[in-house]
């Protein structure tokens, strides 16, 4: 139990770090949000815990192709926000990321890398 609550403290404290960055330089705040700190936590959290590396191959695997729908919405959202505020461009950033990521994946499935 020690270790699941060491984990979840590990990984909130990042969280809040990059957003006490972000609060004081937005470009800081954003390079160290853009690096890629939750995967590489999660890939130490599968290694330690002693997960194939299959296991552990896959997930970065899988990683790389979840992120790439994804990336259109840090464009989107920006614009969006000076236009219909934080809520309505959240929920729309969610649906546009949503349906990139459905037709990624369809198309994906035509090259033999299955999404879902």
């Amino acid at each position: 139990m020690a270790w699941i609550i060491s984990k979840y403290l590990i990984t909130a404290f990042m969280v809040v770090f990059i957003s006490e960055v972000a609060k004081r330089s937005d470009k800081l705040g954003g390079f160290i949000a853009a690096l890629p700190l939750v995967t590489l936590l999660t890939l130490v959290w599968l290694y330690i815990e002693h997960q194939p590396e299959t296991k552990i191959a896959n997930h970065a695997w899988y990683t790389f192709w979840y992120v790439l729908p994804t990336l259109p919405m840090f464009l989107v959202f920006p614009w969006m926000l000076a236009r219909w505020g934080f809520w309505p461009s959240l929920a729309a950033s969610i649906l546009l990321t949503c349906m990139l990521f459905a037709g990624f994946a369809y198309i994906l499935k035509r090259f033999g890398i299955y999404l879902l």
